[in-house]
């Protein structure tokens, strides 16, 4: 069954490998994108998620081609790291407004569609850091812990309508972030992954879609984390 899908951030990295994986299983699939250019062969809405007439616009632009929204993926995220001694109060605000309040916006934007039609599925992507902390990212790691709490308030306030909402919780995935890291901090943190290696952003894609899939369909409320092992126990 092709649904209506929309990923955030979903013109990089994550968020476009998760858009081709659910592209691939037949699914109509819209990405918002900040900057740049949409991804070919997918339906590409710009959209800042910090600002809710863009969301609201972005919405209405899915709907009016793929119809309403039944599967979203709250990807999009910023990160601005810095200690907290030297950390500006922007810093930390604008983190959390990109990262957990616009995944809130988006959420909030959904879900009046999926009510209507008693069927949804949500994913919101979070971080390992989120679970263990990570020094010189307490707003990267507040924010992400913070979708947990609100991901598993949702699932509770939603599970009547028969929507599902959960978190993904990615370690260290191979994308253009990681590949800047000089080589002997690469060695150092797969030190700490049991598997040794670092993810594929298909690891991370393959889940989604497990998760918005026939699958996934009496899992809510659940924090998954990909991450070769890093977090357990958390």
């Amino acid at each position: 069954m092709s649904r209506s899908v929309l990923v955030t951030g979903g013109n990089r990295g994550i968020g476009l490998a998760i858009a081709r994986e659910l592209a691939a299983n037949g699914d109509k699939v819209a990405v918002t994108y900040r900057s740049g250019e949409p991804p070919e062969g997918l339906l590409g809405v710009r959209c800042d998620i910090t600002d809710s007439a863009q969301i609201d616009s972005a919405f209405k632009e899915v709907e009016e081609a793929h119809g309403p929204v039944e599967v979203l993926v709250a990807n999009a995220g910023a990160n601005k790291d810095q200690l907290l001694a030297l950390m500006s109060e922007d810093d930390f605000s604008s983190v959390l407004d990109t990262n957990l309040t616009g995944a809130f916006r988006v959420a909030k934007r959904a879900v009046r569609g999926m009510m209507r039609k008693r069927f949804g599925r949500v994913v919101l992507i979070s971080s390992v850091v989120g679970l263990l902390g990570s020094a010189g990212q307490a707003n990267y790691s507040a924010s992400k812990a913070g979708l947990v709490g609100f991901g598993r308030s949702l699932a509770r306030e939603l599970g009547s309508r028969n929507i599902t909402v959960n978190v993904i919780a990615p370690g260290f995935i191979e994308t253009d972030m990681t590949a800047a890291l000089p080589e002997d901090r690469q060695a150092e943190i797969k030190k700490n992954v049991p598997l040794g290696r670092f993810g594929a952003t298909d690891d991370i894609a393959k889940t989604v879609a497990f998760l918005a899939g026939p699958g996934g369909g009496y899992i809510t409320g659940a924090v998954i984390p990909v991450d070769g092992g890093l977090g357990m126990g958390h």
